[in-house]
Order: structure tokens, then sequence, then C-alpha cells
């Protein structure tokens, strides 16, 4: 049904990395949104926590933001968070997000966005009504390491997924996109040799309309 039926682009909720916020990613992603045009709409969201004390980069009207935190403020992709703070009240947002802009047919996310994305698709898979999507892109996607979200990786997440590896990546070094991969059943890794950013060159324009392909096929050809 969705897209397939009807004819329309897809639609992927957009989740932003930490310290980004819906306006800048948006202003990161105009590649992507151009590579992905007729085929796929991207809509991003905000998350709800605001970075505090983010100085020079801090724009008043619109914020640092991230979708939990590690430490009092603060977040590390490899801390082991004894007590990761602000998870429960971003996964509420996403499926508001979900209700009041749908229907979206995927999510696509990028660094914690990816691995809010990856939370997501696990609670989907395991039949949460909140969170109706049938796939997930995921840019420099990790695991959480805070014991309390382990449950997310206990079994195979069985939600088609491609994700985005940068070899050059210093932010999210590659194996850690990999290593999240690998909690998924049949995921597609798709490398490309930059860093950290949402890559849209024709190889992975290519790769994006392909694994798209799956869920609407035929659109725009």
């Amino acid at each position: 049904a969705g897209a397939m039926s009807e004819g329309r682009p897809l639609r992927l909720l957009g989740l932003h990395g930490y310290r980004q916020s819906e306006r800048r990613f948006r202003q990161r992603t105009g590649a992507l949104r151009k590579a992905l045009r007729g085929r796929a709409e991207l809509v991003a969201v905000s998350a709800p926590h605001t970075v505090p004390g983010s100085g020079e980069d801090d724009d008043g009207d619109d914020p640092p933001r991230g979708w939990w935190f590690s430490g009092p403020g603060t977040f590390e992709a490899g801390e082991v968070a004894a007590a990761p703070a602000g998870l429960e009240e971003s996964l509420s947002a996403v499926a508001a997000a979900l209700a009041e802009h749908g229907p979206f047919d995927g999510l696509l996310g990028f660094s914690q966005g990816a691995a809010l994305a990856a939370m997501v698709c696990a609670l989907r898979a395991r039949g949460d009504p909140r969170f109706p999507v049938a796939f997930a892109i995921l840019v420099a996607g990790f695991i959480s390491r805070a014991p309390a979200h382990g449950h997310f990786y206990r079994e195979p997440i069985a939600l088609p997924t491609l994700h985005v590896v940068g070899d050059a990546d210093a932010v999210i070094a590659a194996p850690l996109s990999r290593e999240l991969a690998q909690h998924f059943v049949e995921p597609v890794v798709l490398t490309h040799p930059g860093g950290h950013f949402v890559p849209a060159a024709a190889p992975q324009k290519k790769a994006y309309l392909d694994f798209l392909d799956r869920f609407c096929p035929g659109q725009g050809q």
C-alpha cells in the first residue's frame, strides 16, 4: 500500500545529528534531496532537547539539539552512559511527527539520528504501533553503549535498512556503523570514501534509489 499504490514519491522522516536541528539538517542535505527528487521527499524534525552551553554555534532562534544525553547535557557516542537521559521524550517526538506529518514510508537518520532511527526500527520490528515505517536509511549510525539501551539490540532487527558508512569518518568511525548493521536482518551496506556527512554523489545516489525501488518500484523511471 502507501506510496506504491498511490504513485506518489516516498516520504522519509529525517532525524538529524547531535548539535544539529531540523533547519541545519535541511541545509546540509540539499544534494541528497536533489538526488532523490521525484522519488522520495525528506521531511526533517527537530530533536526535543537543546544542547546547553553551545557557545559560538548557538543561534538564538535555532539552538543545536540532541536526541539523548550520555552525561549531564553532553553526548559522546562511545560513552558507556550509566544514566542516559532524554531518549523517551525523543521516541515520543518521533511518534508524534509520524502521526502529525504522515504518512511516512521510512526514516532517514544521520549520526545520533541514525542511532535513534535504529532504535525505532527495533521497536517497529517488535510491533510497536507508534512507528508505522517500512524501512530506514542509517547514515553514520552506531549502537548506544548505555546499558539501559541494550534491549534494542538483543534480537536481530527485522526491518529493511540501508547503512551508509564513511571510510574517513572521524566522528563515528566506520567499524561502529558496520557493527550497527550487523544487528539487522539482511542489511544493505553502502561504503563511501568521505567523512561525517550524508553523501549524495552519483554512486551513492544510485544506491539510495536502488534501495528505495524496493518500496516504490518503477517510480520516476
